[in-house]
């Protein structure tokens, strides 16, 4: 019997297959060194039997036939595991341009919205995606420059909820980039390689390759290692005060629509009541994104500082409508959106 990698025990220890195997996983898989290296980990993991493993990969269609070959890719891979393979092209850019959105935006939100729809058509329990602690500094910065309170600063968790039956999982997110390809190169494994990562025109993009490189070589050389530190100090604060949050209650959400009664809500904290409504954003899928301090500010405001004479309206990113009314605060989406 193959005696396990370093990279792949480390993978046994902090996520046993124990916990997956009979629910079943489904990996997202882009063909690039990430992804291919959480593939052939999980895979390891497995053992003999790779039943309790799908894959989902799809294909942007932003890069034509580069796109096209990681499709090729993936599929060959999985074929060589014996892992059976769901691919799916989508023209981001076309969808992007017809709503008025970024492909980042428009195509974080609907990668996840299939791979809880795949894993739930299938039975599986689990969705695993390849964010490394590389990302995590990535998506740490970016939030600091974009402007964020201190639940943005924890960063991506290692695991949430895609809906009743499914839940996202991140075993990758403690790992860094550098050790996966070096576990690659020890399988012989190729993985393909995206231009597009190495386009400054993305936010992303120049932070991994300008805005970090900078602050290593002339303010921190253990920059990534701090943000990571912060990261941590954030998530655990963060969890402190959610109990606290959970007391303020639940709104009414009936058919898209969140109904707030904001006589109890008044007295409380400022503070708590901007993570309780986050926490409703979260709960409704709504884009979160452009949603910076400012707005959760006047939402916060509509609840406790309006008179109970006076109506006030504003929209919100994504088009969610917010209408205080009395003593109530109504959340709405775009008719469009409305199930």
């Amino acid at each position: 019997m193959r005696t396990l990698h370093p990279l792949e025990q480390k993978l046994v220890e902090t996520w046993n297959p124990g916990r997956w195997k009979a629910s079943g996983v489904l990996v997202a898989v882009s063909g690039g060194g990430d992804s291919v290296a959480l593939l052939r980990l999980m895979a390891a993991a497995c053992g003999t039997d790779l039943s309790p493993l799908r894959v989902f990969h799809l294909n942007h269609m932003l890069r034509g036939a580069a796109s096209d070959a990681d499709e090729k890719f993936v599929d060959q891979l999985c074929g060589r595991l014996g892992i059976v393979c769901d691919t799916l092209r989508w023209d981001i850019g076309g969808e992007a341009q017809r709503k008025g959105e970024s492909t980042e935006t428009i195509g974080r939100t609907q990668r996840y919205a299939w791979l809880q729809q795949l894993a739930e058509q299938h039975g599986l329990g689990y969705v695993a995606t390849a964010h490394t602690a590389d990302d995590q500094v990535e998506t740490i910065l970016h939030r600091i420059v974009r402007g964020t309170g201190f639940t943005g600063l924890s960063g991506v968790p290692r695991i949430r909820s895609l809906g009743p039956a499914v839940t996202l999982v991140r075993p990758l997110i403690e790992v860094r980039r550098a050790e996966l390809v070096a576990y690659l190169d020890s399988l012989a494994q190729p993985f393909c390689q995206d231009a597009s990562n190495r386009d400054i025109q993305f936010m992303r993009n120049r932070i991994r390759h300008e805005l970090l490189p900078l602050l290593r070589t002339n303010y921190n050389p253990g920059v990534d290692d701090a943000l990571l530190r912060l990261g941590a100090l954030a998530a655990e604060l963060r969890q402190f005060m959610e109990p606290e949050v959970r007391k303020l209650g639940e709104p009414t959400a009936q058919d898209g629509v969140v109904t707030i009664d904001c006589r109890p809500l008044v007295p409380a904290d400022h503070l708590l009541v901007r993570q309780w409504l986050i926490a409703i954003w979260n709960a409704q899928g709504w884009p979160r994104q452009a949603m910076g301090f400012s707005q959760w500010e006047l939402l916060r405001s509509m609840i406790q500082e309006v008179p109970p004479s006076q109506c006030e309206a504003h929209t919100f990113p994504g088009g969610i409508c917010a209408r205080r009314d009395a003593s109530t605060l109504t959340l709405a989406p775009p008719p469009a959106d409305l199930t």
